[in-house]
């Protein structure tokens, strides 16, 4: 199983970014800070919660707006979790790409995720509170 997705054009000779330069070490990359690396495996654990809350329900991924582009990107699951992998090993965000056609309907911000887990916990600990002999 590969956590990254699988390059279309590997050994195609007409692959329309072969000429681009790969970024090498002539251009020096600043490792993720303590704080950045901290904030991208919570955005990991939180994926993990969020696709186990609302994938049953029908949702493929998450959208967001891009701050370069600005357009929404949708990405399903594990290309996300893949994306943040990526960051955390390499210190550098993937090149992207809006996706080819995808339903709206099946996506949802950070935001949406975040509020939908926390009813989630918040509905199951109020459950837990009102019962008899909870505090026993």
């Amino acid at each position: 199983m590969h956590d990254d997705p699988i390059d279309p054009f590997t050994g195609d000779p007409t692959d329309p970014a072969a000429d681009l330069d790969a970024p090498g070490d002539d251009a020096p990359l600043d490792p993720l800070t303590d704080v950045e690396r901290q904030d991208v495996l919570e955005d990991l654990a939180d994926l993990e919660i969020y696709q186990a809350l609302l994938a049953p329900i029908g949702v493929r991924g998450l959208v967001i707006e891009c701050e370069d582009c600005r357009e929404p990107h949708y990405f399903d699951w594990d290309l996300l979790r893949g994306n943040l992998r990526h960051l955390l090993s390499s210190g550098r965000p993937r090149v992207h790409e809006p996706a080819y056609d995808p339903d709206p309907d099946h996506y949802v911000t950070w935001d949406y995720a975040r509020g939908y887990a926390d009813g989630v916990h918040d509905t199951l600990s109020e459950g837990t509170e009102d019962e008899p002999g909870a505090d026993r």
